[in-house]
């Protein structure tokens, strides 16, 4: 006899999920986790503590309302980061609290401290002390951490990754940020907001390229009206730590002088540790672990999910993967994961979309309608002052079936799961030209952009008679 049905490494959206799905089902199961990091990742240094950041700084700097109020508007002048940390904190304070409710509630036992394996059913726990668990099946969701490249010397205070944005303890005057992923543009954006002038540095001859083009061109547009330089094909060389800053030097000869230099160079997987090797696993060089579509390693018995297995390493995939996972682990029927996901990018102004990208059908071969609507035509959007917002769809001529939906501007993250949801039911672009919204939302750019793809299409079938 095991000690539990279901061990679950780590305590993040995926293995949170994964705990409760497997205890709802009837199985006595448990959570590794240091009591500091309840929650993961996601709510103590990451995905939480990034998006509370960002609202404070909409709240504070009073961005969002300038169109109305004037270029000078602000809720308050001097910024500090006592101002920006203490509502992130008491946001990662009720969500961890929240945590722990789920978890006591669904009688899921929480182990303190952090786990290795020793053999392939058995996890040594050291915390307060150190005791051996075994468990018919496990699942890995420990995540991941900023990967740190070995030339550059991080100090936690001038050359820091994106878990130290949080500890910062005054807001920089200049800042360097190398990387134009997601994390790297999101904190860009966000300190750009807060008055400080941000060059982005990024080897690469595009930022977000799974992106729309039109979308991120957008983007950068505003993030250069908030004095953001971007460095697009460049590399850093080296970074040198000053008295008072540090030089990014780049190998095109460029000097960068900054405050403080933030490195956002992807992430690795957090299997060190683990001693996977006495399971029988291995992870590749970023720390991840493979896995086949019901999310088992090459151990039957033990599972992974999130973003230690990679791609897309979002919250919400990994808190989906971690329930399929506890379920196929417990012998019990489930659907496979619905491949329509959509991506949210907290930038300010945000991002998100669902389906597929102009590019990405051109390069298929499939043809296409755009449907764009712009928020400065919407009452909602002249009353929020938003006249840079838009969304697009991206309709087949053919079916009518929407085949992307791109959102950029106030909302985008909520707005674009109305169009997830008629993609997933295979509606039609008909559907949002026959249906009544609410007036006046933002949601009503739906059907505008839907009547300029039918225009489009009736024009076009017109010109075939």
């Amino acid at each position: 006899m095991n000690d539990f049905d279901l061990l679950v490494l780590g305590s993040g959206p995926g293995g949170q999920r994964a705990a409760i799905a497997a205890a709802k089902l009837g199985r006595k199961v448990a959570v590794v986790d240091r009591r500091e990091m309840i929650g993961g990742v996601c709510i103590n240094t990451g995905t939480i503590p990034s998006k509370t950041l960002r609202e404070a700084v909409l709240y504070l700097t009073g961005l969002n309302q300038r169109e109305l109020y004037g270029q000078s508007y602000r809720v308050k002048d001097d910024i500090t980061v006592a101002d920006l940390g203490m509502r992130t904190q008491h946001v990662i304070s009720r969500e961890t609290d929240v945590i722990r409710s789920q978890l006591a509630r669904n009688h899921v036992t929480v182990l303190p401290g952090t786990g290795r394996f020793v053999e392939p059913n058995a996890v040594v726990v050291t915390g307060g002390r150190e005791q051996k668990v075994t468990a018919d099946k496990i699942v890995i969701a420990t995540g991941t951490r900023p990967a740190r490249p070995d030339s550059v010397a991080f100090d936690e205070k001038t050359i820091i990754d994106s878990d130290g944005i949080i500890h910062l303890d005054h807001v920089p005057e200049t800042m360097v940020v190398v990387g134009a992923g997601v994390i790297g543009i999101e904190y860009a954006s966000m300190f750009a907001a807060l008055g400080t002038k941000v060059t982005v540095v990024e080897r690469r001859d595009r930022m977000l390229d799974f992106c729309d083009l039109e979308i991120v061109e957008a983007l950068k547009y505003h993030l250069r009206d908030l004095a953001v330089t971007f460095r697009f094909g460049e590399t850093v060389a080296s970074v040198e730590r000053m008295a008072r800053g540090a030089i990014t030097v780049l190998e095109s000869g460029k000097r960068i002088p900054a405050d403080t230099v933030m490195y956002s160079a992807g992430r690795q997987g957090m299997t060190d540790d683990l001693q996977l090797e006495a399971a029988g696993l291995g992870a590749d060089r970023r720390g991840r672990i493979k896995v086949d579509e019901h999310y088992r390693t090459e151990v039957p018995h033990i599972y992974a999910v999130g973003d230690v297995i990679g791609f897309p390493s979002l919250a919400a995939t990994s808190m989906e993967q971690g329930r399929l996972a506890a379920h196929h682990a417990c012998g019990e029927p489930v659907s496979d994961i619905i491949d329509l996901q959509p991506i949210g990018i907290y930038t300010i102004p945000e991002i998100s979309f669902v389906g597929r990208t102009e590019d990405a059908l051109t390069e298929a071969k499939v043809p296409f309608e755009v449907g764009v609507s712009r928020y400065r035509e919407l009452a909602r959007g002249q009353i929020i002052g938003d006249s840079y917002g838009m969304l697009k769809l991206l309709v087949s001529p053919d079916d009518r079936k929407l085949l992307g939906v791109h959102v950029f501007g106030t909302g985008a993250t909520e707005l674009v799961h109305i169009g997830q949801t008629v993609m997933g039911l295979g509606g039609t672009v008909d559907y949002l030209v026959n249906a009544v919204f609410n007036y006046p939302t933002l949601a009503e750019s739906y059907k505008v952009a839907a009547l300029d793809a039918m225009n489009k299409m009736r024009h076009m079938a017109r010109l075939s008679e």
